[in-house]
């Protein structure tokens, strides 16, 4: 079985890009979401934050604190190297566990979805990676729309804090193009059979 990594920055369509594969079948593993869920419940990792952070990283209800974490690393690079070093360990082990029971079940591949797959190192999991692109400016546009919270200077302070565009091009394996220009669906059909020959390739 193949795990195929998908990425792209903020505003990119990875989520979009996702839900078509999973209509194909594709199990789909979102690191976001997972990480939320580990934070909570793994009590190793609880325990970690907790004297990385304090007692205020989690709420009373037991939920991540994620507003507070947010504000401790945002604009400290060295405490953010420090909740990464943390997390991604124990989401590396989750997202491993979670596609040997995928290959159990007979699938020919999966995805893992995240916007830092080459920052968080994850990507050395990872037999091949998708990169969903678009132009900046639309990203803006698009998250601005999504999250009215947001300024454009939210937005452009984030983009300033993932690998660039045109690196994740050339380290990507496979490129999608969401630009709002070029149909999306026909390119993930045609990826959708590639990686399948690959992985059948990959059992012979």
């Amino acid at each position: 079985m193949l795990k195929i990594g998908i990425t792209g920055g903020i505003g990119s369509g990875k989520t979009v890009v996702c839900r078509l594969f999973a209509v194909l079948g594709v199990p789909v593993y979102d690191a976001d979401t997972r990480a939320k869920w580990v934070m909570r419940h793994d009590p190793v990792l609880r325990h970690e934050l907790i004297a990385a952070f304090g007692p205020e990283a989690y709420l009373p209800s037991g939920e991540q604190d994620r507003l507070y974490l947010a504000r401790r690393v945002f604009n400290d690079p060295a405490q953010l190297e420090r909740l990464n070093g943390i997390v991604h360990p124990r989401v590396g082990q989750d997202f491993a566990d979670w596609a040997a029971a995928q290959q159990q079940a007979g699938h020919a591949y999966v995805l893992k979805e995240a916007a830092l797959l080459y920052e968080s190192g994850s990507y050395k999991q990872l037999d091949r990676i998708i990169t969903v692109f678009a132009p900046q400016a639309l990203r803006q546009q698009r998250v601005l729309r999504r999250d009215p919270h947001r300024t454009p200077d939210d937005v452009l302070s984030i983009i300033g804090k993932q690998l660039s565009e045109e690196e994740k091009r050339q380290r990507a394996d496979f490129v999608l193009y969401n630009d709002d220009q070029q149909m999306l669906l026909p390119q993930v059909l045609a990826l959708h059979e590639k990686i399948q020959a690959l992985a059948g390739a990959a059992t012979v």
